[in-house]
């Protein structure tokens, strides 16, 4: 359109130059004639110049209306297209959003992001539409579609109402009785503890035990012949056992620290008293065993001053009682301490409303299903009571004491036992009673909704820590390969892909070999808890890997026969039984079934199953033993070898076993014997205060007076682990 006008531009200019040239002429045409000169040209060349203007003036007209017309025309386009420019469009977008999250917030496609990101050092092939996209490469892309990006905070979905059931305020201080006190007995393993307890309740619990050792946290209630009435728990002294002890410390009013007055202050005696101020909980001590002869009872309050436990002899707050579980002396001026400091506590609770407790220990009985041992804290507990403990809840269908009595109501600071629950809970999870069974459904449904969703998060920061990782070494092979030409660079990733072929049959056997994997089964939840302590503390791995597998409670059953046989694992029992249809199927499947009822023994059978597993290792056993005397050398052929001239002294020399030497306690050379003579003899064994002369396989080595020789045999012995559980 252009072009058409600057034509008729041109042609405008060339009809105004004519009008000036026809103007030009009529000036001379009238001065000619004005002076009497006649026109050289006749007279119709006249008439022809008239005409032109005439054309001229209604071509001008026509030409500026065509210009006219023309340059709106150019214009209208122009209008149109700067109202269809519009502003850059803003997108919001926040840290941490995925590619298809980016492309939705553009109104693009998936596929519109990874043509953006073709010329990125973003590998496209790792790409999905659910990966992670970081802060530069979300700018690059917005950059490229021509927008505008707009920071905002990651969109939080809709809060949900909070359907938990929490503790009641606390109560009006009017509403509150008096409670007898919750004490915790604590100490070292096998200090008397269980002994103690047993001769204030005149049981024989310590001879129920199995080998002498509590496994479980015991609640029991005591009645004084005062009439007093003190509830007691009984927490395990062995290490294995330091979760159970710290729950036991976290429900109770007063802790009884229990320390023997021959053995002084052990490693769980002070976890015990760390314990106890970590829950600012008071101490009586009870200073056991004083009826031995070398029983030093004064020793143990002083050991006891390092640790901020100041008995009232020294100036503290602390009572200590000399006792003998054993005899029973002085059992009753501790109980009476007891009583003393409770009752300057002066403990109490409210019993009315809804229930509150712990959960001491969780247990399946095969009659009853899941039982659990709770301490009461607030409230009555009666028989139909819903409650809610973790993520399980029941309705109470039968409540007993530590002697198997049926209980009708529990109050405050009773130990009770509860049946009724429909799944087990964990030992040490609160109980909450609430109204209804729809409920205590939608208390266990919130929780678990918000465990998952907790663990989603978890997921979600190991998946972009992994991202960050799996980016990083993605960047430095790039940075790697990237100056090497094409042909060495394809070289390089066939070795690498060539050390990642898939291991031969003979290959995964021997890596199958060096793993162990394990089923653990025990019988309340708080053993189980304490056996995988223990294998947190599995530090052997480069010999061999341990693998768990699955745990729980209850009584070895098929399905677990059926995980040790995919995994070709170990299940190991803790105080639980397998049928004698399982142990048939597990010897058909040849899966190993391993029950104990003392978790030393456990923990030891697990320590040889992966020694088992370790490849045998090669010990010298030595022989016989010889002295150098001398040296000198013999002519063999055209070359000299050096012999070394010794006498045994221990033991024998034998020519088919394998030699040392040994200089200045430093093995200089091993290897064989090539010559070994009595005199001119060859011979192939010298005994103790013989002389003989030997010639090494290695002519290079040199012999020095006073060197040593051994003569050893190499045999393969079991290896062992070097795991130490700590005990």
């Amino acid at each position: 359109m252009n072009q058409k006008l600057l034509k008729l531009e041109n042609l405008l200019r060339f009809h105004t130059i004519c009008r000036q040239l026809h103007s030009l002429s009529q000036r001379r045409l009238f001065a000619w004639q004005k002076h009497g000169f006649s026109p050289a040209y006749p007279l119709w060349t006249e008439q022809l110049c008239a005409q032109p203007r005439q054309t001229n003036l209604f071509v001008g007209a026509s030409l500026c209306q065509h210009r006219l017309f023309v340059t709106n025309k150019e214009k209208r386009p122009s209008r149109s297209q700067s109202s269809s420019i519009k502003p850059k469009r803003n997108v919001e977008v926040w840290v941490g959003m995925t590619v298809e999250e980016l492309a939705r917030a553009m109104a693009k496609d998936i596929d519109y992001i990874y043509e953006a990101l073709l010329n990125t050092a973003v590998d496209i092939d790792s790409l999905e539409a659910n990966s992670h996209l970081d802060e530069v490469w979300i700018k690059e892309v917005i950059k490229k579609a021509g927008m505008k990006l707009r920071w905002t905070k990651l969109k939080q979905e809709k809060v949900r109402e909070n359907k938990d059931a929490v503790r009641r305020p606390q109560a009006d201080p009017a509403l509150l009785t008096p409670r007898f006190p919750v004490v915790t007995i604590m100490g070292h393993v096998d200090h008397g503890k269980t002994t103690l307890l047993d001769k204030l309740r005149k049981t024989q619990v310590a001879a129920m035990e199995v080998g002498g050792i509590t496994q479980h946290i015991g609640a029991f209630l005591v009645s004084l012949p005062s009439g007093e009435k003190i509830t007691f728990l009984d927490t395990p002294g062995h290490a294995a056992f330091s979760a159970m002890r710290a729950r036991g410390a976290q429900v109770t009013d007063i802790v009884v620290l229990v320390v023997a007055a021959d053995d002084g202050v052990m490693k769980q005696t002070v976890e015990s008293i760390q314990h106890a101020q970590e829950a600012q909980v008071p101490i009586v001590l009870a200073i056991n065993k004083c009826d031995k002869a070398d029983a030093d009872p004064e020793r143990v309050k002083k050991e006891l001053l390092a640790y901020d436990v100041v008995c009232e002899d020294y100036g503290g707050d602390v009572q200590a009682v000399h006792v003998s579980a054993l005899t029973g002396d002085n059992l009753t001026a501790l109980a009476e301490a007891t009583i003393a400091l409770s009752e300057m506590l002066e403990l109490k609770a409210d019993p009315t409303g809804p229930v509150e407790g712990t959960v001491i220990e969780a247990f399946t009985d095969k009659g009853r299903g899941p039982v659990t041992t709770a301490i009461i804290q607030r409230g009555t507990l009666r028989k139909g009571s819903i409650l809610v403990a973790g993520k399980s809840w029941a309705k109470v269908r039968l409540m007993f004491d530590e002697n198997g009595k049926t209980l009708n109501e529990a109050y405050p600071s009773m130990p009770v036992g509860i049946i009724g629950w429909r799944d087990l809970p964990s030992a040490g999870d609160e109980i909450l009673e609430v109204e209804s069974e729809p409920r205590a459904r939608e208390v266990v449904e919130w929780r678990k909704i918000e465990q998952k969703e907790e663990k989603g998060k978890d997921d979600l920061k190991i998946i972009e820590e992994q991202r960050k990782e799996h980016q990083e070494a993605h960047r430095k092979a790039r940075e790697k390969y990237g100056s090497l030409h094409w042909r060495k660079r394809s070289y390089m990733k066939y070795l690498e892909r060539k050390e990642q072929r898939p291991l031969k049959p003979k290959e995964k056997a021997e890596k199958d070999s060096n793993v162990l994997s394990i089923i653990i089964k025990g019988d309340v939840d708080g053993s189980v808890e304490a056996i995988l302590n223990l294998l947190d503390t599995y530090d052997a791995s480069h010999e061999c890997e341990l693998e768990l597998v699955h745990f729980g409670l209850g009584d070895i059953s098929e399905n677990d026969v059926n995980f040790a046989e995919t995994f070709d694992g170990v299940i190991y029992g803790f105080n639980v039984d397998a049928g004698k249809a399982i142990q048939q199927s597990a010897a058909q499947k040849g899966v190993k079934i391993k029950l104990h009822k003392i978790i030393y023994h456990l923990i030891e059978d697990l320590q040889e199953e992966l020694s088992s597993r370790l490849p045998h290792r090669l010990e010298e056993f030595p022989i016989g033993e010889a002295c150098i005397l001398a040296t000198f050398s013999v002519t063999e052929g055209k070359r000299k070898v050096p012999v070394a001239g010794c006498r045994v002294q221990k033991g024998q020399l034998e020519k088919q076993k394998k030699f040392k030497l040994i200089r200045n306690g430093h093995v200089i050379w091993k290897g064989s014997l090539t010559s070994l003579k009595h005199h001119k003899d060859d011979v192939s064994v010298i005994k103790t205060g013989m002389d003989c002369g030997l010639i090494l396989d290695e002519e290079k080595v040199e012999f020095k007076v006073g060197d040593e020789v051994v003569c050893y045999e190499e045999n393969e012995v079991p290896a062992k682990t070097s795991w130490d559980p700590g005990f």
